[in-house]
């Protein structure tokens, strides 16, 4: 192939995926952000002005929860719905309402949507799904989980309160992305509290590998 045609066509190709990559950081977090908050808003009202069910369920909760009075859980849950959709939807204090949303949702998929036992891939399989029979039917929030992750890791993107607030402390309040030990040690632990609530063992192993890649980051840092 014509080695200026090949240039040519790889100038095109990195102006076209730059001009994607400079509208992503304004529109899809927008939309993730929208939709989760209206999506878990929904859920925080109808909580309002619902009925408690969790007393039915108390046993189900994972520790700590499974100790905590129902009416204390129901108002938490009601709360950290409504008052973090409306953070979510602003983009302010993201990454943490995001994450809170998320420990909810792993929470809220150990009582009601996470199949009572399960000891094969298969069992996991049959509850990958949307019903409204209760246990086994964790498809929508897994969708919620993937949806907030990109929340947790890349922040609410510059159509937002946080990055307004940003760009009086110094420009951008997006730092550099470091690829190192100590990034995928965080990650893990990111990732493994909530699991910590929905599968314990796995859960823990993040954990303790996320704490461990920390130490290695500081230890080779110094």
């Amino acid at each position: 192939m014509n080695p200026n045609l090949l240039a040519g066509l790889q100038n095109r190709w990195e102006s076209l995926t730059g001009r994607l990559n400079a509208v992503g950081e304004y529109l899809p977090p927008l939309v993730l952000r929208i939709i989760m908050g209206w999506e878990f808003f929904e859920s925080g009202r109808e909580k309002l002005g619902g009925e408690n069910w969790f007393a039915s369920v108390q046993d189900q909760f994972p520790f700590p929860f499974s100790v905590v009075p129902a009416g204390l859980s129901w108002g938490m849950a009601t709360w950290f719905e409504l008052i973090g959709a409306v953070l979510l939807i602003a983009g302010l204090g993201t990454r943490v309402v995001a994450f809170s949303l998320l420990f909810l949702t792993f929470v809220a998929t150990s009582v009601a949507h996470w199949p009572d036992m399960w000891s094969m891939w298969s069992d996991l399989l049959a509850g990958y799904s949307i019903t409204d029979r209760g246990h086994g039917n964790f498809k929508l929030p897994l969708l919620f989980v993937v949806m907030l992750l990109p929340l947790i890791f890349n922040g609410a993107g510059k159509l937002s309160l946080d990055y307004l607030f940003g760009i009086p402390l110094g420009g951008d309040p997006k730092p550099p992305g470091l690829a190192d030990f100590g990034a995928f040690g965080l990650a893990a632990l990111v990732l493994g509290l909530p699991f910590l609530m929905l599968v314990p063992m796995f859960g823990a192993t993040l954990i303790v590998i996320g704490v461990a890649l920390l130490a290695f980051q500081r230890w080779v840092v110094g």
